[in-house]
């Protein structure tokens, strides 16, 4: 006995949905979040990244906390795209997010900022609705960082001591790849030392070279087996007299 096509559409279409649904989901791990109770609704300014103020306002305030995801202070800057998985309340495309923090709670993989994790659902009541919850279910992939008009910028933190002790994170990095190994580089004698990362996004030199100074940055795929690994130079100088609390454009960017 034949059946009308017609009768068995919904439920193909159905399945049709699922299938393309897995299949254009597979490079996403699901996974919880929550946000941050204690802060305003942006980030936090006592992050581990050691961002400081920059960290709770970077990214518009989308920014987040992850144990996983840190890496000892690897992961610091890096972007993800994070949804939620609730058909009624989030958006499809989620929200990008920088990771400046490291923490975990009952079992998830993200902290978000307020902000953030409002801007997952579909408007602003929606968004409202899943601040209320508090706690969703998600899914999320790395994506390149983005920061259109800026080039790489070095912050000379307050801890630094000039000329014994220098300290500086590095900000706006753009791609999705990670900074493996920086080396400080004496501009008249083409002397190079490698820097050793002490906390989150910080990087540190005692006894740094005297002179005016270049930085390079070593960046990784982190593939296995290490990954394409490929030299970024800054082109601009340092000055020879820094001083604790600059900031100073490398002149250079990551090509996407």
């Amino acid at each position: 006995m034949a059946f009308p096509l017609n009768r068995h559409l919904p439920a193909l279409l159905y399945l049709f949905a699922l299938i393309s649904k897995a299949t254009a989901d597979a490079n996403f791990t699901v996974s919880k979040a929550v946000y941050y109770h204690n802060s305003d609704t942006k980030g936090t300014e006592t992050g581990a990244c050691e961002y400081g103020a920059f960290g709770a306002t970077l990214n518009n305030g989308d920014v987040s906390a992850s144990a996983s995801l840190y890496r000892n202070g690897v992961g610091c800057g890096a972007c993800y795209q994070v949804r939620c998985t609730n058909p009624y309340y989030c958006s499809t495309s989620g929200v990008t997010i920088v990771i400046t923090d490291s923490g975990a709670s009952d079992g998830t993989d993200f902290i978000l900022s307020q902000h953030a994790f409002a801007g997952m659902g579909q408007n602003k009541d929606a968004g409202a609705t899943l601040l209320n919850l508090g706690y969703v279910g998600i899914e999320y992939r790395r994506i390149p960082c983005i920061y259109p008009g800026k080039n790489i910028i070095f912050k000379i933190t307050e801890n630094s001591h000039f000329p014994y002790y220098l300290e500086f994170e590095i900000w706006y990095q753009e791609g999705n790849q990670d900074i493996i190994a920086v080396q400080l580089c004496e501009t008249v004698n083409l002397t190079c030392q490698l820097l050793g990362r002490t906390h989150g996004a910080v990087w540190a030199a005692v006894s740094p070279p005297s002179g005016p100074l270049s930085i390079r940055m070593l960046f990784s795929s982190g593939a296995p087996h290490g990954g394409d690994q490929k030299w970024l130079v800054s082109t601009n100088i340092i000055p020879q007299n820094w001083t604790a609390g600059a900031t100073y454009d490398s002149g250079v960017q990551v090509q996407l």
